[in-house]
């Protein structure tokens, strides 16, 4: 390839691409939907590719960035302008867990399970179901969290609050699975954890749908019915 052209194309293609990022808006680059997520690497794909493909001259590269900045255009602004256009391009929150119960059927319909729930809490910095009242899966992939009053952020200093040992929660019951090796780590063993169950008016593990253990505050469940 010839330096010269290459040069030339390294500019054109640079140019353009600023130019698409500022009329298309910061969200191609946040990737804030599936839509503008695959948008960004179709980008890069057609910049990439044309530079280093002999066949493909400056036209081409210009033709084919402006094409394609001229359909994201046309999608962000058809979603401005209307709502349910809005709603197929950018999608919507889903709310995982309501009032503090998990919604089991908005799991299923997001193709997720407690396991991949329980991660995504813990990456926000929150490590227990029981401390959530609501949470949304954005359309991103990330969650917005809203906490119960008493698990909200304060200072300990605010109120003369004296430092308590900070205890990690440990989930003993899966989708009815009981765990018996956390059980075990924990102390405890079958006979616990029937008579911790019964008090919750549960008699068989297939009825849990999620069980953990905090030191200090007990077992928190949430059964299948």
């Amino acid at each position: 390839m010839n330096i010269i052209n290459l040069t030339l194309e390294l500019v054109v293609g640079f140019f353009f691409l600023f130019l698409i990022v500022k009329f298309v808006g910061k969200k191609i680059i946040n990737q804030i939907s599936p839509f503008t997520f695959i948008a960004a690497i179709v980008l890069g794909e057609l910049l990439g590719n044309a530079l280093y493909d002999n066949k493909v001259g400056v036209f081409y590269i210009i033709y084919s960035m402006t094409i394609w900045g001229g359909l994201l255009f046309g999608v962000e602004y058809l979603s401005q302008k209307i709502l349910i256009f809005r709603g197929v391009i950018e999608g919507k929150p889903s709310a995982l867990i309501k009032n503090g119960v998990v919604d089991r059927e908005a799991l299923r319909k997001n193709r997720m399970n407690i396991n991949q729930l329980q991660s995504l809490l813990r990456q926000s910095e929150t490590f227990s179901i029981r401390e959530v009242a609501f949470c949304y899966l954005e359309a991103n992939g990330s969650i917005s969290i809203l906490k119960k009053s008493k698990y909200q952020k304060t200072t300990q200093e605010d109120f003369n609050i004296p430092s308590k040992t900070v205890s990690v929660p440990v989930t003993l019951i899966r989708d009815g699975k009981v765990l018996w090796d956390e059980i075990d780590d924990l102390g405890f063993n079958e006979a616990w954890l029937k008579s911790e169950l019964t008090t919750k008016n549960i008699t068989d593990y297939k009825d849990v749908f999620f069980a953990e253990w905090i030191e200090g505050e007990g077992l928190f469940i949430q059964s299948l019915h």
